[in-house]
């Protein structure tokens, strides 16, 4: 063992001792005597438990003796702020802990650090240092290249992200100012006020070049937008075959006589869902959910599938898809185009009228789709009857006006059991052809949407349910119940305004949050209560145990009606086919076993990846669209409330800041309990969930931030 070990073997011993409150505190010679350190290495062992007194790791009494520290000790993943402050994450712990600007050794976002933090802190209130950066946590940036004389610098995109990177001129791969560009750092800095160091590696174009912010978004999260020449070429040979040939409809159920429809957005290419539906002999309807078989092509292990199982799912820009897998399969072979014979999986399910499913089947299929719709044209034949379309599309109007009967009592089956429906708004964003925003507006549901949605909820539980009764190794769906912490401050919350939410155990039923948002529904405080509501959810993941879906109030729940775009749904696929065709042997039932936890927790890891990158994209594209509003006045929803300010949310889906500083008419204070801000003298409120009229006085890309000002309300007659 070297010196070096020894003093590190040391150290651990001592901090471990330092925590048996049977052996401290001690002094330098007793510790000595329990370590069996030799009176000439004594030297060595004092200088350790200096270091560790200067580092708070342990402290030193006045008369000598070392002892346990007045803080504890942490290791967790660093968040900067532009201002230089930072936050660490804490495995296991909900509450973060505050790092004051001059406390954090020089971490940098992503980091994982070890801090110490005085103990007696509120734990929502904690604040402490850093002692010691365990990992770096980001190895590559995106950023804006400035020139410099022997070289150049890179401004990272990432406001977060507060230092620049210096790279070499023999390492800028020939960048410009005004270029963005991808870098890698090559060296750390070692002290306070040393630079980042790296070198180019991609250039990704100038800065106002159309597409380029949005590549440069689409870089920051490592998502991959191309794909490798040995993957293109595996998907080039399975498309060759162009179409459906009569070999492979060996085994399968022939459904190309069934009328069969897809129903998508105006601008969707890849089809991996259509329906059918029969009305039987008996009286009941036979719904056909028919999903792309796209496992038929893309075989387990090859070049195809470890693309799908890295990229995890499809990312969805304002700008552009990327796909997870290319697009000879997912706009060509496997999409479910009108007029093509298809392989399938489908799942037949019959129902009574009133939404009771009372069989169903899951097979192997050929189907061909008959009619490509759009959610706009359905939703025109079943709400409006608009007498032209139903013209166009007589033969279908009748089958569609059932599909959406049975929709809705599908609808309200699940809304008996306790289903929470959170109807917030999604975002669109309409781009010029140079990339530039010209609309923002809110994604309209209607009811095509919800028959497709509620049509594929079906489908998924019915499967989620088959194979769980069957213990065979599956991917589920799971949304866990809300924490009993979290609960509670819904609870008191809500027994503000009169309400109560039974607990039992610190716990609650879908129904309960259910009832909670059926009862103020239509009143002045609907939209609060459903947003604090929303608050309380947990997020939801993949995996292997079928724990149900909280928020659908399903005990059953996979995803099985996107394997064009979602890696779970292809990996189930090729089970529920094993399981057709052999009833899956021991020797594969170990196989997925072993490989699904993986499969699991990289389809959840890639999920809130790609959520993550369209939410940034998105909220890029909103400041670049206010920068053009400066100065105008909107109507809007107060949708948070901290102590430092107010969020609104806009009408169009645009949100911003309402900072503390810009309410000037009085000194507020921040009630966490009723989540609102009161004026101390004026007793004026901002709560959540109440309206608010706002004038913008700034949007910055950068940031991601748009900042408003409250604006006076319109007299009563001046609002028409």
């Amino acid at each position: 063992m070297t010196h070096e070990e020894l003093l590190k073997k040391r150290e651990q011993v001592l901090l471990k001792l330092m925590e048996d409150p049977m052996y401290q505190p001690m002094r330098l010679r007793e510790i000595a005597l329990f370590l069996d350190v030799p009176k000439s290495k004594r030297r060595d062992l004092e200088e350790t438990l200096d270091a560790l007194v200067r580092e708070g790791r342990i402290r030193i009494s006045k008369s000598g003796k070392y002892g346990k520290p007045e803080k504890e000790e942490k290791e967790g993943i660093f968040a900067a702020n532009a201002k230089g402050f930072g936050f660490v994450r804490i495995p296991g712990e909900e509450h973060d802990v505050f790092i004051p600007r001059d406390k954090t050794r020089g971490a940098l976002q992503g980091d994982t650090v070890r801090i110490l933090i005085p103990r007696g802190q509120q734990l929502e209130r904690r604040e402490g240092r850093v002692v010691e950066i365990v990992a770096r946590g980001v190895s590559r940036l995106v950023g804006y290249y400035r020139r410099e004389n022997n070289g150049g610098i890179v401004i990272p995109d990432n406001a977060r992200f507060a230092a620049d990177v210096v790279v070499p001129k023999k390492e800028s791969l020939g960048a410009e100012t005004g270029q963005k560009v991808v870098v890698e750092i090559t060296c750390y800095p070692k002290e306070k006020g040393e630079a980042l160091e790296g070198r180019v590696t991609e250039l990704l174009g100038r800065a106002t070049a159309p597409g380029v912010d949005l590549t440069s978004i689409v870089r920051s999260f490592d998502i991959p937008d191309s794909f490798s020449e040995e993957c293109l070429i595996e998907a080039a040979h399975v498309a060759k075959r162009g179409r459906t040939e009569e070999t492979e409809l060996k085994g399968r159920r022939d459904l190309r006589a069934l009328c069969t429809v897809t129903i998508d957005g105006e601008d969707s290419k890849d089809l991996d869902d259509a329906i059918s539906l029969d009305r039987l002999e008996n009286g009941n309807l036979l719904l056909g959910v028919h999903i792309a078989d796209v496992s038929e092509y893309v075989r387990e292990g090859g070049a195809l599938d470890r693309t799908a199982l890295n990229r995890g799912t499809s990312v969805y820009l304002p700008d552009r898809v990327i796909p997870m897998l290319p697009v000879a399969l997912s706009n060509g072979i496997c999409s479910l185009n009108e007029g093509e014979d298809r392989l399938a999986l489908s799942c037949l399910m019959e129902f009574t009228p009133t939404g009771e499913q009372v069989r169903h089947e899951i097979c192997e299929s050929v189907i061909r789709s008959d009619r490509r719709l759009t959610y706009t044209t359905v939703n025109q034949i079943v709400t409006n009857h608009e007498p032209e379309l139903c013209e166009h599309y007589a033969e279908l109007v009748p089958m569609l006006e059932e599909m959406d009967d049975l929709a809705r009592a599908l609808r309200e089956r699940r809304s008996e059991r306790g289903y929470i429906d959170f109807d917030f708004p999604e975002s669109k964003v309409i781009l010029s052809p140079a990339g530039k925003p010209l609309e923002i507006r809110a994604y309209e549901r209607n009811e095509a949407t919800r028959l497709i949605e509620d049509f594929m909820l079906a489908a998924n539980e019915t499967v989620a349910k088959t194979y769980c009764l069957k213990h065979i190794p599956f991917v589920y769906r799971i949304h866990e119940a809300p924490t009993t912490e979290k609960l509670q401050v819904l609870k008191t919350f809500v027994a503000n305004f009169g309400l109560n939410l039974p607990l039992k155990n610190g716990e609650v039923t879908p129904r309960e949050i259910q009832k909670l948002l059926l009862r103020v529904e239509g009143t002045e405080t609907e939209d609060l209560v459903s947003r604090m509501a929303l608050r309380t959810m947990t997020q939801a993941s993949y995996s292997v145990d079928c724990v149900g879906h909280f928020g659908l109030a399903s005990r059953y729940y996979t995803h099985f009606t996107s394997p064009i775009r979602r890696y779970p749904d292809l990996q189930i696929h090729r089970i529920i086919k094993e399981h057709l065709r052999s009833g899956m042997n021991a020797k594969r039932t170990e196989h997925y076993r072993a490989v699904l936890p993986g499969v699991a927790e990289q389809a959840s890891k890639t999920e809130r990846r790609a959520q993550e990158c369209e939410r940034d994209a998105v909220k890029f594209k909103k400041c670049e669209y206010m920068e053009q509003h400066i100065n105008e006045v909107f109507d809007g929803i107060i949708s948070g409330v901290t102590r430092y300010g107010i969020y609104v949310e806009l009408k169009n889906t645009v949100d911003g800041m309402i900072r503390i500083s810009e309410l000037r008419d009085d000194r507020y204070q921040f009630n966490e309990e009723k989540a609102e801000l009161v004026g101390e003298f004026t007793k004026k409120r901002y709560r959540l969930g109440e309206p608010l009229r706002v004038r913008v006085t700034g949007a910055d890309r950068l940031l991601r931030t748009v900042d408003f000002i409250p604006e006076p309300a319109l007299p009563a007659d001046e609002e028409d």
